[in-house]
């Protein structure tokens, strides 16, 4: 919203400078974003004569004149055409800067001397365009700066409004603001009618179909208007705040509109058959065309002004093209109404129209200033068009729209803000910006009574708004929050999501993030069957497309879709992960279930590609290596790895299931042949999936510390002759269960069969550490402890020491 400095004094007898007012509207909540000073750096264009306008000798356009400056006679060659000997003009003398950063200086032009320039409206920034040079009224004294002669020193005030402040998109309500906080009164002349005996009510109606996005409509007419040029006032005054003057009907209906907050608009009553003003929804898919010359595909939803026949105008958004005013318009029906806002955003939304009108209808007009508006425009285009108002107003106002009236408690409010105001400077505060205050239904409390230019006061909280913003937010003391920083470790399920994330990362992983939605055939795409809990999928009420019907049961089915997209771009060496929720149904039914889940991809290379690199693929193992990892920073280290169950996306004898002890944590292994064709995938990919749920049940709640040693660890190998049916995870669930005393750790570093194995047998090699953390170990210890393990290795598994 801009209003100018001059304007605002209009209504408001204020003492403040431009930058003092400017200040205290932005701490009144008003932010104003820039202050521009209209004709105040250009006190060096002055009113100048033109003593004689003669050809240039060499030049046919242009013109060499003898300008008189109450003070000098100075040559300038010009090269308007609309100028004559006498006329008094705007002369910018050398050394002036015109907007635009534009430097006058002494020149010669095509050989004459020039010092300086006559100037038009346009370089002046007073209008958009100019034909030629400002001619000035004749009556000026010579000499003195222009917009000090023609009284256009003024400064404009940008303001950067909050869009629930519908009440500050005018003048009016802006000096509202401004007395308020000046203590002034705020002077709103009533316009002052001359009316025909010719009554409106005989030549035009006013029906409202639809009452609930108009609940007021109203008219006035003027005939034998004479439509032409604006005033220069007016021209001025809409100039200065950024808009351009049309013709003097529009100008009126604009100046209103800035002046009070309320649009108008005005009829050509030729074109409105029947004499008939009809307010109702559209018609479906009907066409109409706006004064932009854009046709339109109307829906119901669409409130439209019509005529007895078709429609006129898009209801407070734009006036069709048909009935706009012409240049031989004679008799116009001028219109002021209040529209439902809602219905104006979603119309100026739908149709990509945001105009002056529907930017103040939507955020809410003031229903009260129809009749106020109307008078105001009806006497100013009587005024500047010559024309005759008939007698009367059509007001058709069927559905009534009450007041709001809201308790206000003085002891709440002092609590909140933390100000000494008491129970009559609350009520002068909101008396000073129109608010009706009487007493409450407490010795403490105030009810008041909410004018209807200020919807954005709906409770009592708003009304304690009001009161810091009139009292000053920059008078409010500032103080420091008192409070207690408790120091909490994170929830379990928090700290373990996050470490799994970082550590997939860590550990070369990236981040694929899906949609949560997915298309109801991706679960039968890995093999799902129907008894399968993961076939019940949750439907979504209104989805995106057909791929985005259902939430996903499985994580499985997306990474898979992210594998191949990454393939068809060429992109080959895939290390994927998605830590996400999926959504169960209980096999019992009831509410949906979320359960986090973890779900990893590898294929291509082991190692990237390079000359010093590898070309070996990756495997299974270097897929149970991250999930040993993964587990490992879970807190989970005994884990194994069951070879007769897996999942029917997975590959059977390629594939295992994960326990730790009786709960199993998940599935991993190389992904079936088939389920690889269904998503057009031409290469190996292994995949695990972990339910997250189950590790937090086995991780524990936080990891311990275990001290390191002082004195030096002692290493024992042996190699144990097995049966081949005997598998590793076998021998190591034995080591660690072992009880030996100063036991620490144990791996297998080698595996053999062949010469001198027998038949049906394998060589298996463990190397075990033993440490203790007071002292160093002797011979005599190790040796007790490493035999006491093997012997219970060879009991076990009736194994022998090679």
């Amino acid at each position: 919203m801009i209003v100018t400095y001059n304007w605002l004094k209009e209504f408001v007898n204020f003492q403040l400078t431009a930058e003092e007012l400017c200040d205290r509207l932005t701490m009144a909540g008003l932010e104003v974003d820039a202050l521009v000073n209209i004709g105040g750096e250009l006190d060096s264009v002055i009113v100048a004569q033109l003593d004689s306008v003669e050809a240039h000798p060499d030049a046919d356009r242009l013109t060499v004149c003898q300008v008189n400056t109450g003070s000098d006679i100075v040559q300038v060659v010009c090269g308007a055409t609309n100028h004559r000997t006498g006329d008094l003009i705007a002369l910018a003398q050398p050394g002036t800067t015109l907007p635009g950063d534009f430097k006058i200086k002494k020149s010669k032009i095509r050989g004459q001397v020039s010092l300086g320039m006559l100037c038009s409206e346009k370089e002046l920034a007073l209008a958009e365009d100019s034909p030629g040079i400002m001619i000035l009224p004749p009556d000026l004294p010579l000499g003195q700066p222009v917009f000090d002669a023609l009284g256009l020193k003024d400064y404009q005030i940008e303001l950067d409004l909050t869009p629930n402040r519908p009440d500050c998109l005018s003048v009016v309500g802006v000096a509202r603001e401004v007395a308020a906080l000046c203590g002034e009164k705020l002077k709103i002349p009533l316009p002052q009618l001359s009316e025909v005996e010719s009554a409106v009510a005989e030549k035009a109606s006013v029906t409202i179909e639809n009452t609930d996005g108009c609940p007021r409509y109203a008219a006035r007419m003027i005939r034998d208007v004479k439509i032409g040029p604006s005033p220069d006032w007016l021209v001025h005054r809409l100039e200065a705040v950024g808009m351009r003057s049309i013709n003097n009907v529009v100008d009126v209906t604009n100046y209103v509109m800035l002046e009070l907050g309320h649009p108008l608009h005005a009829f050509d009553f030729r074109y409105l058959h029947g004499g008939k003003i009809v307010v109702k929804s559209a018609q479906q898919e009907e066409k109409f065309t706006t004064l932009d010359e854009q046709i339109h595909s109307l829906t119901s939803e669409d409130l439209m002004i019509c005529d007895g026949q078709q429609p006129v105008a898009m209801a407070g958004v734009m006036g069709g093209l048909d009935s706009e005013v012409k240049d031989d318009t004679e008799t116009i029906l001028l219109e002021a109404a209040y529209f439902k806002p809602t219905m104006i955003r979603r119309t100026s939304k739908r149709h990509g129209l945001h105009t002056e009108s529907s930017h103040r209808f939507e955020r809410g007009a003031d229903i009260d200033m129809i009749p106020v508006a109307l008078d105001r425009a009806a006497a100013l285009i009587a005024e500047v068009s010559g024309g005759e108002i008939l007698s009367g107003m059509i007001d058709v106002y069927p559905r009534h729209l009450e007041p709001v009236n809201i308790e206000i408690n003085i002891q709440k409010t002092k609590a909140l803000l933390d100000i000494p105001v008491d129970r009559e400077m609350i009520q002068r505060l909101f008396e000073s910006i129109g608010l009706q205050v009487e007493a409450g239904a407490g010795s403490d409390s105030l009810r008041v009574k909410v004018p209807s230019f200020r919807p954005d006061l709906e409770r009592e909280v708003d009304l304690i708004e009001e009161v810091a913003r009139l009292y000053g937010y920059d008078r409010i003391p500032v103080t420091m929050p008192v409070g207690t920083v408790d120091a909490k470790l994170p929830p379990l399920r928090q700290n373990l999501q996050k470490t799994l994330q970082l550590e997939m990362v860590a550990v070369g992983f990236s981040e694929a993030i899906n949609y949560s939605f997915v298309a109801t055939d991706s679960i039968e795409k890995i093999g799902i069957s129907a008894d399968d809990r993961r076939s019940v999928q949750v439907e979504i009420l209104n989805p995106l497309s057909e791929d985005q019907s259902v939430m996903r049961t499985s994580l499985v089915p997306s990474l898979l879709e992210t594998v191949s997209r990454n393939l068809n771009f060429r992109s080959s060496d895939l290390r994927l992960f998605e830590l996400r929720p999926l959504f169960l149904t209980p096999k019992e039914g009831g509410a949906c279930i979320e359960q986090l889940s973890l779900t990893a991809v590898m294929s291509g290379q082991r190692e990237p590609e390079g000359w010093a690199q590898t070309t070996v693929p990756v495997d299974f193992y270097d897929l149970k290596g991250v999930v040993e990892e993964i587990l490992a920073t879970s807190g989970i280290l005994n884990v194994s790895f069951v070879s007769d169950s897996s999942q029917p996306y997975l590959h059977p004898g390629k594939s295992c299931c994960l326990t730790s002890g009786q709960q199993q944590l998940g599935f991993l292994g190389e992904v079936h042949p088939d389920v690889l064709t269904n998503f057009n995938i031409d290469q190996p990919v292994y995949l695990f999936e972990l339910n997250v749920e189950a590790i937090i049940a086995v991780s524990g709640e936080h990891g311990q510390f275990k001290p390191l040693s002082r004195f030096p660890d002692v290493i024992r190998d042996s190699a144990l002759l097995l049966d081949e049916t005997v598998t590793a995870a076998q021998v190591m669930e034995i080591v660690n269960r072992g009880k030996v005393k100063f036991f620490d750790s144990a791996i297998i570093f080698d595996l053999y069969t062949g010469k001198g194995v027998p038949d049906g047998k394998k060589s298996l090699a463990i190397r075990v550490r033993y440490l203790d953390l007071e002292k160093t170990l002797t011979e005599a210890e190790v040796t007790k402890s490493h035999d006491k393990l093997i012997r219970s290795l060879c009991h076990q598994l009736n194994a022998e020491i090679r």
